[in-house]
């Protein structure tokens, strides 16, 4: 197995899209003060209730959000990207968490404590308009996911949730675009609220037609426009 290389805290957040509106002698203080924190992959980073104590910044690696039904239904409400941060309400009003965090893949985190980041929020209002940024931005796409599961059909849900993934995820490939993150399709259904086992018949549908392919794990969009049309919506970037 290739060794990692270790994670530097000073670079990450110099180069964290949050992080990175601090001056420089503040970014320097946070790292020094940052947890490091390497979770291996399918291992929970924290769940619903615990203390809203931290925001986490994701250093390489992604991160699942989901909550679940009281049955034990999962639904995955976000997939938090290396470069992105979580845990963010709990960092600012220190309730409990709202939601559980684990990692899809092995992750190189930097935990960075509540009263920490606090005490340099009011000296930088540049960060505290970009956190502020990110909170619209996640109750923006859980408005949206409310809308998808109230008004649309599953193959248009599950068409949106690949065209976002795209969006968010994508990397170009031979024949067009590969979603970067490995989700099962029990994983897919948890996005979009259906059972693995629609996920299974629309994907082997949508296979034959030629608008995507699937290897490893990794599926390749090879029809944007075609998934675009069933979800109602324009490709996205």
């Amino acid at each position: 197995m290739a060794k990692v290389a270790p994670v530097d805290p000073e670079i990450i957040l110099a180069d964290h899209g949050l992080l990175q509106a601090f001056d420089e002698a503040t970014r320097r203080r946070l790292a020094a003060q940052a947890i490091p924190r390497r979770v291996e992959g399918g291992k929970v980073i924290f769940q619903r209730g615990d203390a809203g104590d931290s925001m986490i910044a994701v250093a390489r690696g992604q991160v699942k959000i989901s909550t679940y039904s009281p049955d034990g239904k999962e639904l995955v409400l976000n997939i938090i990207r290396t470069g992105e941060v979580f845990g963010e309400i709990g960092l600012l009003d220190g309730e409990p968490r709202t939601a559980d965090a684990a990692a899809l893949v092995t992750c190189d985190l930097l935990v960075l404590k509540r009263e920490t980041f606090l005490s340099h929020l009011e000296a930088n209002p540049e960060v505290t308009r970009r956190l502020l940024g990110i909170l619209c931005q996640r109750l923006r796409r859980t408005s949206a996911h409310l809308e998808d599961s109230l008004f649309l059909e599953a193959p248009a849900r599950l068409a949106r949730a690949l065209s976002h993934l795209v969006g968010a995820f994508g990397i170009p490939a031979r024949a067009g675009v590969c979603i970067d993150v490995k989700l099962s399709q029990q994983q897919l259904g948890a996005i979009v609220g259906i059972t693995r086992e629609s996920v299974n018949k629309h994907l082997g549908a949508w296979q034959k037609a030629g608008w995507i392919a699937i290897r490893n794990g990794y599926i390749t969009v090879l029809d944007a426009d075609a998934l675009a049309a069933l979800a109602g919506r324009e490709p996205e970037a």
